[in-house]
């Protein structure tokens, strides 16, 4: 039996709130297997050239939640980036030359090398 674009959309609507949670719970696992859906749901319902009356607010929820999905996901990535980059960024430490006047000591890589 073909399922309605009603049915579609309340997939949808759950895979991406599913998808959230998998985020949430840093389920990588679960949030491919939810993005896997959310394609396959999309591509169908890429074909639905024209929408109910009835099924906007659904189609506008979904809009909603999926913009949160992708602020969570924005914001989680920035945060990352931000991390990644004070443990990047180059320290540099004051030290004494032989004059006793402070120089910038030269500091190469980053703080969590790796290397001991």
């Amino acid at each position: 039996m073909a399922e309605s674009t009603r049915e579609h959309l309340e997939r949808l609507l759950a895979v991406i709130l599913a998808e959230r949670q998998c985020a949430k719970n840093m389920d990588t696992a679960g949030m491919e297997e939810a993005m896997r859906e959310k394609e396959h749901l999309l591509e169908m319902l890429s074909h639905v050239r024209r929408l109910d009356e009835a099924d906007k607010p659904l189609a506008a929820r979904i809009r909603h939640e999926n913009r949160r999905n992708a602020y969570l996901f924005r914001s989680a990535l920035g945060w990352i980036h931000d991390t990644l980059e004070f443990f990047g960024t180059r320290i540099v430490n004051s030290t004494y030359s032989e004059r006793g006047k402070t120089v910038a000591s030269e500091v190469h890589g980053r703080l969590l090398s790796g290397r001991i």
